[in-house]
């Protein structure tokens, strides 16, 4: 233990990390071809695509704003980047556009809910079905899919100095986000926001600002991920990301029961998506049916909120 530290403060601040460590290594004992190094490399791309956009929604979290829609606006940023790669736009172009989805609705995310006072709750969601009509629109109901090019395929299919593409993508997210948390003036204005919003605005933080920038920045994270599932599927479809909502909510509220209880982290975060990944494949692999995954992820959801909550309040009496 660190020096200064407790048993009860340590068991509050890494006991979830290490009961990870202990599910991953039962696992590892227990389920079949768990540990073989083709299932650990699928297991660790998947938690990109999670991990990326839970990192998305921890940001807009930190600055104590729900974004909602960004299982949907990475739907439409993949049906916009397959759709101009189906084209056959340059790749750099399809990109651009699936970014650019991103940016917009997180600006408007934003504008609606700093300017027009609407909240994020309602805001998102709304948004939401705007992005999946658009989406539905443009593929009328029907997923691109073709023989694309390397060029953009790679980006998630490839490998760089042994290393799968897609985890060195998580890693750079990943090292942005922790960066501009930890290391920037806008992060600790992102984190005082979020923490006390008024008596941020007292202090002279932009606190509208600041929810604006954490808002876009889930947009643009949601846009990620969903160039690098077009890319790795060589497909998009309207509603392809549909599922990532709950398990990037998921990863979010258990990321904050480690590391920094009861605050959205991003090593949390990252910890947080890689075993409710480990935890579906080994459930898959010890045969599990479908809709067990489904009743942990909920009984997740309910604990670490619980946990977090009784974090937040001994953080607010600690004298």
């Amino acid at each position: 233990m660190m020096a200064g530290m407790t048993l009860r403060d340590f068991i509050g601040r890494y006991g979830t990390a290490l009961a990870g460590l202990l599910l991953i290594a039962f696992f590892v004992v227990f389920a079949p071809n768990f540990a073989t190094s083709m299932n650990i490399v699928n297991v660790l791309k998947d938690t990109s695509f999670l991990a990326i956009l839970a990192l998305g929604f921890a940001l807009a979290f930190t600055v104590a704003e729900l974004d909602l829609s960004i299982s949907e606006m990475a739907s439409l940023s993949a049906v916009v980047c397959g759709w101009l790669v189906q084209l056959q736009y340059p790749p750099l172009v399809a990109v651009a556009a699936a970014l650019a989805v991103g940016i917009v609705l997180g600006s408007v995310n934003g504008y609606g809910v700093t300017v027009l006072r609407i909240p994020s709750l309602i805001m998102t969601l709304g948004t939401a079905a705007i992005a999946k009509g658009f989406a539905f629109m443009i593929t009328q109901g029907v997923a691109f899919v073709g023989r694309w090019p390397v060029s953009f395929t790679g980006l998630a299919r490839g490998y760089t100095f042994g290393i799968p593409n897609l985890v060195l993508w998580l890693a750079g997210v990943t090292l942005f986000a922790y960066g501009l948390v930890k290391w920037t003036r806008t992060g600790a204005h992102m984190v005082a926001t979020g923490e006390a919003d008024e008596a941020a605005r007292l202090a002279g933080i932009a606190t509208a600002r600041m929810k604006r920038i954490g808002l876009l920045l889930a947009g643009v994270f949601a846009s990620i991920t969903a160039v690098l599932l077009a890319a790795n599927l060589s497909s998009a479809a309207p509603n392809m990301a549909g599922d990532y909502l709950l398990y990037a909510i998921a990863a979010v509220l258990l990321g904050m029961t480690m590391f920094e209880p009861g605050k959205p982290n991003v090593p949390g975060t990252v910890f947080a998506a890689l075993v409710l990944k480990v935890l579906g494949n080994g459930l898959v692999l010890l045969g599990a049916a479908y809709y067990v995954q489904d009743i942990v992820l909920g009984a997740i959801i309910i604990g670490s909120v619980a946990f977090s909550a009784s974090a937040m309040k001994k953080a607010a009496f600690k004298v």
